[in-house]
């Protein structure tokens, strides 16, 4: 058989060996062999760009029909939300505007009804105008109530022993499926996969799949990114676009399999084209090296991020992800070598990525140099609360929306780890910060586990709730597509922790409501918690909802899930802490130096406020003494009685937290909880669900025993339902699966009923 440089040799007057490619990218002339005609005709190296401009177009489509569905919810809500504006400004609405006093007989039943009898003067009272008809279109909403009765149903995660394997949303599978079975038949389809012999090119099939996994790097990229243009365009937060960065990576990896496997079914050393190969390209590697070297990280890549791994060595995947990434894409440039138009897209790849991180710098709080945080982060406390929780407080100038996060970074207890937050305070100017005007305390909540959040308790029973920590903000990012003030009927489902993620929404809806600018007329909140100590968590939050909010508009339910309650010791303190190891001096030297720059830079700061006034400066820096306190204030146990016989070194005192007063807090605030809980009420758990216990008990806020039954509850409050209904839970897996079967059933009512035209859910990621 002869060899590609004897059939080179034969043919008349070829190009120099230079401009021949590695994929062996044959010229072809008139005297060339049929078998090299026929397969540049059938699929010619020169235009196979055109498989990475299939991807695009299929990314491109789905961004722009996703942009599209959220304009129209945003015009939609607006519409909505103005007219009603209008009304509350007319006052022609009942529930908002004070009712007239002018009656011929006021003692009758109808006296504070909208439609009013025996009026003195004017005309009758008309029905109150519907919605605008751009705001309710009923065949996009049939349409789109079609859509979620199939994509908000949970898919069963698969469960071996003690193991399950979760599977994202259905919406997820969906585009994952839509995109594999678009790149598989875009791959296998074309004809042909191969070429009679290597002598005539690569396989057209390593060519497609080679330009199609190149092509989804810069949109991989981009959904990896926290501040992207898919979020800008879309609404989606980048921590639920992250699923698809993680699937578009496994996609990628499938397709650079494809990829190479050929070039080993018609390997390059067959007919004698290694000898032209090596004699193209100067070097002893490995003939298929550049290949190999990228598809290394990339294996890597997708290996450590399958999800047992990631949560079982979180830290060390956060540390080598984005550098094994940058590896990677620099072995792309160099595998790929400007073929076609490969170096294209990886250029638009490390464009994205550049100005991602330079949006990213507006994020950071401590990069304005504006701001007294600027190079130093900003001021926290950290509080421990009942029930194995712990606050921090942040005042800052950040302004944040409801059920936003953050990434929270703070170098005093570990200067590498950077982990995400829900917000659980309101930005706005009725909850101001004392730490001034311009300034509002954010507040995160959160249950220790491992690493940072122990390291947090650790660091607070270490140097006790009045030390300080500087503390730098990456955020905030994420939050609701859509306002809850846009829907008539909003029903909030929270589970322990997940209690976080709704405080801030449903302060900021009775904010609204009560200034007129929500059309919502009922809140239904219903929170699953162990014990009723977790309600301290927010219990000033909690008062001001119930005092703030209109009548009879918002009813809260709290499920006590524990059989008996917890009441802890409060001679017994927290365990002693473990003796200081020296990364934590490390990360004392580290705090104080910021600490120190920050007391510089108030220093004079106050200076220049006084302008020369001795008492004036006096007076500001003593109120600069005590500009934030961690609360409440811990107590010194008493230390065990030492045997004389132990001459030990002794152990340091220990911080404990007080318990709160069940008598205090009864009589300050009612979460319709009984003090001291009877046996009866412990065994009747069951019938808690009874129709006309139920019943009785949303009037109210009220508290009950046992776990709450979603599917009945949400069929209760399905009889109330607005013209559009908002479902948001935040809770374990089996709440949040519970719920979306619900919601799913339900858009049969947006279909059969006319007075419906939308019941929207919003699921929160309980970790987050």
């Amino acid at each position: 058989m002869p060899s590609i440089r004897a059939f080179l040799n034969d043919v008349a007057d070829f190009e120099p060996m230079e401009t021949l490619v590695k994929r062996i990218n044959i010229t072809i002339y008139p005297n060339s062999p049929p078998g090299l005609i026929a397969a540049s005709q059938e699929d010619p190296w020169s235009q196979a760009g055109k498989y990475a401009l299939g991807w695009v177009y299929f990314s491109i489509i789905l961004l722009v029909a996703t942009s599209i569905i959220r304009l129209y919810y945003l015009w939609t809500d607006k519409i909505r939300r103005a007219i009603y504006k209008d009304e509350v400004l007319e006052g022609k609405n009942s529930k908002t505007s004070s009712p007239d006093t002018d009656y011929e007989m006021a003692n009758l039943q109808t006296n504070n009804s909208a439609v009013k009898f025996f009026p003195r003067a004017g005309q009758l009272p008309v029905e109150p105008r519907a919605d605008s008809s751009v705001s309710s279109m009923a065949p996009l909403n049939n349409a789109i109530a079609m859509l979620r009765w199939v994509f908000y149903r949970p898919i069963p995660a698969i469960r071996y022993k003690k193991r399950q394997l979760p599977f994202p949303s259905a919406g997820v599978v969906f585009i994952v499926l839509a995109a594999l079975i678009f790149v598989i038949l875009y791959c296998f389809v074309p004809q042909p996969l191969y070429y009679a012999s290597i002598r005539y090119g690569s396989p057209p099939l390593a060519i497609r799949a080679g330009m199609l996994s190149v092509a989804m790097m810069p949109w991989i990229v981009a959904l990896s990114m926290k501040a992207n243009i898919i979020t800008m365009m879309t609404g989606i937060g980048h921590e639920r676009l992250n699923v698809l960065h993680r699937w578009g990576g496994y996609i990628c990896l499938l397709l650079a399999l494809i990829h190479t496997i050929p070039f080993y079914i018609t390997p390059v050393w067959d007919q004698g084209a290694l000898q032209v190969f090596q004699s193209y390209f100067s070097g002893q590697y490995y003939i298929y090296g550049t290949g190999v070297a990228a598809l290394v990280p990339l294996v890597f890549l997708c290996v450590h991020s399958l999800p047992f791994i990631r949560s079982w060595m979180y830290e060390l995947f956060v540390a080598l992800h984005v550098p094994v990434s940058i590896l990677f894409l620099a072995m792309m440039f160099w595998h790929c070598n400007n073929y076609l138009t490969s170096w294209d897209y990886l250029a638009a790849t490390a464009g994205i990525w550049f100005v991602s991180y330079v949006i990213r710098l507006f994020f950071l709080n401590w990069t304005n140099f504006r701001r007294t945080s600027w190079l130093i982060g900003e001021e926290a406390s950290i509080t421990l609360l009942p029930e194995n929780a712990v606050k921090v407080t942040i005042p800052t100038q950040v302004t944040w929306r409801p059920g936003q996060y953050v990434y929270l970074r703070m170098p005093g207890i570990s200067v590498f780890e950077n982990h995400p937050f829900t917000i659980a305070s309101l930005c706005s100017d009725d909850f101001p910060s004392e730490y001034g005007d311009l300034y509002r305390d954010m507040i995160i909540v959160f249950r220790p586990f491992s690493g940072f959040t122990r390291k947090v308790v650790n660091a607070h029973d270490e140097n006790g709730p009045w030390h300080t920590y500087r503390a730098f903000i990456d955020g905030p990012y994420g939050g609701m597509q859509r306002e809850l003030a846009a829907f008539d009927t909003v029903i909030l489902f929270a589970g322990g922790s997940g209690i976080t993620a709704i405080v801030s929404q449903l302060l900021d809806l009775i904010k609204k409501m009560r200034d007129g600018r929500a059309v919502t007329k009922q809140v239904h909140v219903v929170w699953a918690l162990k014990r009723p100590e977790t309600m301290e968590w927010f219990k000033e939050e909690l008062r001001i909802c119930r005092q703030s909010a209109p009548p009879e508009s918002v009813h809260c339910q709290f499920f006590i899930t524990a059989a008996k309650r917890h009441v802890p010791s409060a001679a017994a303190g927290a365990p002693a802490p473990s003796p200081r190891p020296v990364s934590q001096v490390f990360h004392d030297k580290i705090n104080e130096a910021f600490q120190g720059i920050a007391d510089k830079r108030h220093s004079a700061l106050i200076r220049d406020e006084a302008a020369g006034d001795a008492e004036k400066e006096r007076a500001l820096r003593a109120e600069n003494e005590d500009a934030i306190s961690a609360l409440p204030h811990a107590y010194l146990a008493p230390l065990p009685p030492q045997s004389p016989r132990s001459p030990r070194r002794p152990r340091p005192a220990r911080l404990a937290i007080p318990p709160p007063e069940p008598a205090a807090a009864a009589s300050t605030f009612d979460f319709g909880f009984p003090s001291t809980p009877t046996l009866l009420q412990k065994n009747l758990m069951r019938f808690a669900f009874l129709p006309g216990v139920a019943a009785a008990r949303a009037t109210g806020w009220q508290t009950a025993y046992g776990r709450p039954d979603i599917a009945f509850m949400l069929r209760g409050f399905q009889r109330g339902f607005g013209r559009r209904t908002c479902v948001f839970v935040c809770g374990p897996p089996g709440m949040r699966v519970d719920v979306q079967r619900c919601v799913a059933r339900m858009q049969r009512q947006v279909l059969t009923d006319g007075g419906v035209d939308e019941i929207f859910l919003h699921t929160e990621n309980y970790a987050i």
